[in-house]
């Protein structure tokens, strides 16, 4: 009897309002797929409905509402339902509330097909159209706030097609393509192909030092000069593999933005300008109009006020200015002595003191790739620096004896000195003696002095083969395996075999020495805290005494303890020997604080005579250099003399 009363009970509240919240539901989260085609309409196919509301919201995708239904009110057999519709636009929030009237039909509920449903005061035959304008790209920021990359005047040349009267469109494409330097086949195709209003760009020429003049332009029927700006460094080739450039996004930047690039959107390529697109762009201005389907282009400007009305915008907001570290004078002094080298080549300048990347140039022989930053090679003999360092912490000095004999063999490999040696420097001789010549057979024959393990440390110790939190770009920065053996491990004491450095890890490993401490390269810096300094009064290599005192580790061990004051004045005496009585010599008359250098060559690939790295390493008061050439013979006649022109020109 209880059952019976519960039940009667429960049919007594049921007026029908659970199905019409029901069907308020269902059609809520169909407008949230922008999918109405499972909803049952009073007076509307539900296949029709369906295509209208992907038409009323195609220029919206692939954005999609977020649809609540609200509180239903109910009237007999009609009921309203308030929808709260939530779209992310952009950077923006666009919410509105609209109503959907649902009727009873029998036992079920249909959905009133309503425009207005969907957008507020929507008619039956609009649209939505979405317009956006992307802000003044920001600038890239050198050194002292100097504009790296900033809006320069460029001309835009082309063919214009109306201009063309009645001239033949594949001969003045022709022509002017020969004027600029272009494929005159390929652009002549592209004018051929395009509409005819259309104006069809060849080539954009910076303002500043082009010879072609607006007067060879138009000459061409057809040609035209637009004059408009474009965010460019000061040249076509400065620091271009570091910063990038500006350009159309391509397909696969389009597919992998989520939304966020859409076809002939300006973005970065390559470098910083596209690791950091999103601060240097800024966000876009965004307008959302309703229109009707059939407006023409010609109707919206001839009508004299906009028939569009909007419905919802956005403002835009300007990017921020990227800084970094680079010096406009020292890049491209790097960049010019660099310039008539063949092979890949890179020169990297830092200031150890506060860790600041000061120059990263690669030559044109690395083709466009960032050879000072990416490139992966055996560093060779500069590679002495980290084996001194451990052999130091093994109890060794810069006066410690030494073995040096023309050749060793190990496990039946031969090894031998580079060619030239100096026989004087043969037999038992100071290791400060083996560093400035560079002898592989005194530091190979350490090795059961010296484990891997210890290699890897003192590499860590000296701030390579490590990460570089504060550096602000994709970088390689050395790797130094921590198990060798047998030749391996001999290859790793002359910086071969497994063992890699960037030209930007050569100049940290280097910069470790002038500052006393590792150091932490910085690139990119915090646009709000600007510039990191490093801490005065740190003792710098020029400043060590000619021999100090190392305490040595337990011999056998690796220390993970960084590079110390002594242990830098250590080496800095050494590079400083490699300069007064090595093979470096030539550094000696270079103006300014004392230079200590290391000298580098490394073998590869298989041909005999195998080919070689050409490397040099050195400081120069808060200045610290790596120069490598990839095929380039001997570090001291092919990177020094390159060296030299860049300490002596920078002052």
């Amino acid at each position: 009897m209880a059952g019976l009363i519960l039940g009667a009970s429960l049919v007594a509240c049921d007026d029908g309002k659970g199905g019409a919240q029901s069907a308020a539901q269902q059609f809520a989260a169909a407008v949230s797929s922008l999918d109405v085609g499972s909803v049952a309409f009073d007076g509307k196919d539900s296949a029709v409905a369906k295509q209208q509301v992907q038409d009323v919201f195609k220029a919206l995708d692939p954005d999609k509402p977020v649809v609540e239904a609200g509180d239903l009110s109910l009237s007999g057999k009609t009921a309203t339902v308030p929808l709260n519709y939530t779209w992310t636009i952009g950077s923006g929030e666009w919410k509105y509330t609209t109503y959907a009237e649902f009727t009873k039909s029998g036992d079920k509920w249909l959905t009133v097909w309503n425009p207005a449903s969907l957008v507020p005061e929507l008619a039956d035959n609009e649209i939505l159209t979405k317009g956006t304008q992307s802000p003044q790209r920001a600038d890239i920021l050198g050194a002292g706030d100097a504009k790296l990359v900033t809006y320069r005047p460029v001309v835009k040349v082309g063919i214009d097609k109306p201009l063309l009267g009645s001239a033949d469109a594949t001969a003045s494409a022709t022509k002017l393509a020969e004027l600029v330097g272009v494929d005159a086949s390929a652009y002549a195709q592209q004018v051929s192909a395009s509409g005819a209003q259309a104006f069809v760009p060849a080539i954009t020429l910076r303002e500043e030092g082009r010879t072609i003049t607006d007067e060879q332009i138009a000459a061409v029927p057809g040609g035209r000069a637009i004059k408009e700006s474009q965010p460019l460094a000061p040249s076509r080739t400065f620091a271009r593999a570091v910063l990038g450039s500006v350009g159309e996004a391509s397909a696969e930047q389009i597919a992998a933005s989520a939304g966020a690039l859409s076809a002939g959107d300006v973005t970065g390529i390559g470098g910083l300008q596209q690791q950091y697109d999103a601060q240097l762009r800024g966000t876009e201005a965004v307008v959302i109009r309703a229109q009707r389907a059939d407006l023409t282009r010609e109707q919206i400007g001839a009508a004299g006020t906009d028939p569009r009305r909007v419905v919802f915008q956005t403002a835009a907001k300007p990017g921020t200015a990227l800084k970094t570290t680079l010096d406009p004078n020292l890049q491209s002094l790097a960049e010019s002595t660099l310039a008539g080298v063949g092979p890949a080549s890179a020169i990297v300048a830092i200031r150890p003191s506060t860790g600041a990347v000061l120059a990263a140039a690669s030559g044109p022989g690395s083709n466009g790739y960032n050879t000072a930053m990416l490139g992966q090679y055996a560093p060779g003999s500069i590679f002495k620096m980290v084996d001194s360092l451990a052999m130091f912490r093994n109890g060794m000095t810069p006066d410690s004896k030494v073995e040096c004999t023309p050749t060793l063999d190990v496990d039946g490999r031969t090894f031998k000195n580079s060619e030239g040696y100096p026989e004087s420097s043969l037999g038992s001789v100071a290791l400060r003696d083996a560093f400035a010549h560079s002898c592989n057979t005194a530091f190979i024959a350490a090795r059961d002095k010296v484990t891997q393990a210890q290699l890897e440390s003192a590499a860590v110790a000296m701030g390579v083969a490590v990460e570089a939190p504060s550096l602000g770009a994709v970088a390689f920065l050395g790797s130094v395996p921590g198990e060798a053996a047998g030749t391996e491990h001999a290859a790793s004491m002359i910086g071969q075999g497994k063992v890699l450095m960037s030209p930007l890890a050569a100049a940290m490993m280097a910069g470790a020495v002038a500052k006393g401490a590792p150091v932490s390269p910085q690139l990119v810096l915090n646009p709000d805290a600007g510039a990191q300094g490093g801490t005065p009064g740190e003792p710098t290599a020029e400043a060590a005494s000619p021999s100090p005192t190392v305490t040595p580790e337990a011999p056998g061990q690796a220390s993970d303890k960084p590079i110390t004051a002594a242990e830098a004045a250590a080496l800095s005496d050494m590079m400083r020997a490699v300069v007064t009585s090595g093979h470096a010599g030539f550094l000696s008359s270079v103006p300014g604080a004392p230079v200590g250098a290391k000298t580098g060559t490394a073998e590869f690939g298989k041909e005999d005579p195998p080919k070689t790295h050409a490397w040099i390493v050195a400081v120069h008061g808060d200045l610290a250099v790596a120069v490598f050439v990839e095929d380039g013979g001997l570090g001291a006649t092919t990177s020094g003399p390159l060296l030299k022109q860049f300490l002596t020109a920078a002052g």
